[in-house]
């Protein structure tokens, strides 16, 4: 071998060999073979990427991010010409912050509509110095296929004047809206309800945050009661950390939009459950409803007739609802399929023996209890002893009497597991012998595809064999897509591991990472905002 790469051929009448100046050649081969060996070596040394044809470079570039992309087209003309293929700009975010590209003007903007988006853009998210009139007349006219569409108001301080505004992208399916505190919409929603009541998927995102008073005057920055009369075809509504939200908004919504399917007021606080009722009556479609860390009432919720709804999926994460009210709408939903119900005192024993004997369990394939202190051991063995084996997902985390004996003896009866999720922050006073739990993992669980362990390091005891546990867990579990460890030795041995293995993005740490059984609902990729 002359160089790496490289190979010296000789070809003679009989045969042709070849040989490896290191030592060693080969058994004589045909004439025949030798001379396709040549044309097969000469063609190895001189075909290189350039020489790719372009659907396969346009392939290649498919997996890049547009900034990747970006300076891909730097190389030369024929990959400049191959990354401003409209093909690989389906899907464009322009939001720096979120990993999007960075648009220096408007007419920079404006010329990437016309020359490099056109009629294949399908999604496009605009941070607010981008949200004018004159772009959004050329994404209705240059990009006719649009139907995903996210507007961030989030950081504005005053809005772009619209009194010209007269079109906007007619065939939205799909609208996140992210609102500002201290901006009021009602002037640009009043130029664009003519053309969005073919929505059927509305996210207006708010700026949460968990304050114990609150001291600023709320104020209502975009007319929700316009809004629904504009939007009389939408199956999922998200209003996320909205601090005016209230239950009038969501009898507004239940008002006109009968095919709702899903809804989500997640950390809207003032949502109280008053109309809960209502909702239910009007909506006979709906089948998910997400009111993780609002302040329900008990007596509104068991006012709901449960027994006539069609739920499905259900979050009642961090209320104050009373074992009472528990035992009550557990026993009376007839086909509940996803449980969030974590972080309240009234789930107890009694909720989940109640539930287990006059309710409906069958259908159950995602129970999350976090931080469900009032349940003992016990009882949680009991349940799962009875529906682990249907479990799609499962999360016991953040209660420090669930330790990896109970979840060694669950183990081999969530055979079907997809999620879990285990262990708590707080310090505890016993080990937790980590080889043997993912040995355990990896033995009952091989369809497991996203796995949380939130033990502190400290409580994590490992020996000089980790790597075998490790070994096992990677080799059986093949469609695991996310392994989650607090920051410390362990993880950096159990992502050492994996990168070994070329599975460099499975492993990550608590702080960048949180797990959660919200993969398993009907509408999570319609959920999805950023």
């Amino acid at each position: 071998m002359d160089s790496w790469g490289t190979l010296s051929v000789e070809v003679t009448a009989g045969f042709s060999t070849t040989r490896d100046e290191r030592g060693g050649v080969p058994p004589p081969r045909t004439k025949a073979m030798s001379l396709r060996t040549v044309d097969l070596l000469f063609t190895r040394r001189t075909t290189t990427i350039e020489k790719l044809p372009d659907k396969v470079l346009l392939h290649i570039f498919s997996y890049l991010s547009h900034r990747e992309i970006c300076r891909m087209a730097r190389v030369c003309k024929k990959w400049r010409v191959i990354a401003y293929d409209t093909r690989l700009w389906k899907a464009v975010s322009l939001r720096p912050e979120v990993l999007g590209l960075h648009v220096g003007s408007l007419e920079a903007l404006l010329a990437l509509i016309s020359i490099r988006f056109g009629p294949t853009l399908r999604y496009i998210e605009l941070p607010i110095e981008l949200i004018t009139h004159t772009v959004l007349h050329e994404l209705a006219n240059k990009c006719p296929n649009l139907t995903h569409m996210l507007l961030d108001f989030s950081t504005a301080m005053q809005l772009h004047d619209f009194s010209e505004l007269q079109t906007f992208p007619t065939k939205l399916k799909y609208m996140c809206i992210c609102l500002s505190e201290v901006i009021f919409m009602e002037g640009f929603m009043r130029k664009i309800y003519n053309f969005i009541n073919g929505l059927e998927i509305l996210h207006l995102v708010g700026t949460y945050e968990k304050v114990e008073e609150e001291e600023e005057e709320i104020y209502e920055v975009i007319n929700v009661h316009k809004m629904k009369s504009a939007t009389p075809n939408l199956r999922v509504i998200n209003l996320y950390g909205i601090n005016f939200i209230d239950d009038s908004h969501i009898d507004a919504f239940s008002s006109n939009c009968i095919q709702l399917e899903c809804l989500a007021v997640n950390f809207c606080n003032k949502v109280t459950g008053s109309t809960m009722k209502t909702l239910f009556q009007r909506s006979r479609r709906l089948r998910c409803l997400l009111m993780n860390q609002t302040s329900l009432k008990s007596e509104h919720v068991m006012a709901v007739e449960w027994e006539k709804s069609s739920i499905q999926e259900l979050d009642v994460t961090a209320t104050d609802l009373s074992a009472e009210c528990l035992i009550d709408m557990l026993t009376r939903i007839p086909g509940l399929r996803f449980l969030r119900a974590g972080q309240i005192n009234g789930f107890n024993d009694s909720v989940l023996k109640a539930w287990t004997e006059n309710g409906n369990t069958r259908n159950l394939i995602a129970l999350d209890l976090e931080a469900s202190d009032n349940l003992s051991d016990d009882a949680i063995k009991k349940f799962l002893t009875r529906h682990g084996h249907q479990l799609l997902g499962l999360s016991l985390s953040g209660m420090p009497h669930i330790t990896d004996q109970l979840w060694m003896a669950a183990l081999p009866i969530v055979t079907n597991a997809k999620i879990l999720i285990m262990g708590t922050r707080e310090r505890l006073g016993v080990n937790i012998h980590v080889d043997q739990l993912m040995d355990g993992i990896a033995n009952s669980c091989p369809k497991l595809e996203r796995l949380e362990l939130r033990w502190d390091p400290e409580n994590l005891r490992f020996s000089d064999k980790s790597q075998k546990a490790i070994d096992i867990l990677r080799v059986k579990c093949l469609k695991m897509k996310s392994l989650v460890l607090s920051d410390g030795r362990y993880y950096e041995i159990v992502k050492a591991n994996f990168e070994r293995a070329d599975r460099t993005t499975v492993v990550r740490t608590s702080t960048s990472c949180r797990t959660s059984l919200y993969y398993l609902l009907s509408n999570y990729k319609d959920l999805i905002f950023n």
